[in-house]
């Protein structure tokens, strides 16, 4: 890390996370478990919702643009771009120019190729996600003796939301995103299911259920929290952890659904941020 990112970390700002909608909230979780005083902005780009059926230059400049704004205005000790397509989209532009550490989030190939008993792995995310090259190198470099099943799903992501606002979903949905992998070739012997959209964690119960035989499903939550807390080791922390804040980007009338499942996460204040702010 450059001196200019030690002295960031050092002086205990917020972790920033951004997703474009209440997704990374599966690893903000992951990150309060290991780092519970730490400072919390979380980010729902939700005028850009969702990011996962944008092109890749859409998503790469709004996160570049969302982040450059938000990190002159908040000055964090850390950034973490808590969804998997704008981690495998943008996170080669924006980690030169932020001046602060960031933390990006990929698709758990590895441990799920290390895990499998069957050789046949499945990669769960959002359609930009799974056809990325990011993970054909991921899926060469640690699953190469695996076969790779990858499924889009965009109405998955809406399901999660849909959740955390207490609505009901149809539970032949997430039947519909799993079947998307065990019917290719090769999906009869699949045995373990990456999560590749920070979405998809926070309906895992559900997929669990919805699933015709018992599978298993990894995240990088984990891999992420162990990221930021070694990264973080010499931040000072107050006694403790404030007011978690979350931001939206749209309109706010569609955010009171959720305020009950912010709390419920620690995100105790809701503010907007719109696209003129932090110029």
């Amino acid at each position: 890390m450059s001196a200019r990112r030690s002295s960031e970390v050092g002086r205990a700002g917020p972790i920033l996370l951004l997703d474009s909608g209440v997704g990374g909230l599966s690893v903000l979780r992951a990150i309060t478990g290991l780092l519970p005083h730490a400072p919390i902005v979380y980010c729902a780009d939700s005028a850009g919702f969702p990011y996962g059926v944008k092109q890749e230059a859409e998503v790469s400049a709004r996160v570049a643009g969302l982040l450059g704004r938000l990190t002159e205005r908040l000055r964090p000790s850390l950034v973490v771009i808590a969804c998997n397509t704008a981690s495998t989209i943008a996170l080669q532009y924006v980690r030169p120019v932020l001046g602060v550490a960031v933390v990006g989030t990929v698709p758990a190939i590895k441990p799920a190729a290390l895990g499998t008993k069957t050789g046949v792995i499945g990669v769960l995310g959002t359609e930009a996600t799974v056809r990325q090259p990011y993970v054909d190198e991921l899926s060469r470099r640690f699953a190469g003796d695996c076969m790779v099943l990858r499924h889009g799903s965009a109405a998955l992501v809406r399901a999660a939301e849909a959740k955390l606002r207490g609505e009901a979903v149809d539970a032949g949905l997430y039947r519909a995103a799993l079947d998307g992998l065990l019917s290719q070739p090769g999906g009869e012997r699949l045995d373990m299911v990456v999560l590749a959209c920070t979405h998809f964690p926070l309906v895992q119960d559900e997929l669990a259920a919805a699933a015709p035989r018992p599978l298993s499903f990894i995240d990088g939550a984990d891999g992420i929290a162990r990221r930021c807390r070694q990264l973080l080791q010499d931040a000072r922390w107050p006694a403790a952890r404030p007011r978690g804040r979350a931001i939206f980007t749209g309109e706010m009338e569609e955010v009171a659904p959720l305020r009950r499942a912010l709390q419920d996460f620690g995100l105790m204040d809701v503010e907007h941020f719109g696209q003129e702010e932090g110029r």
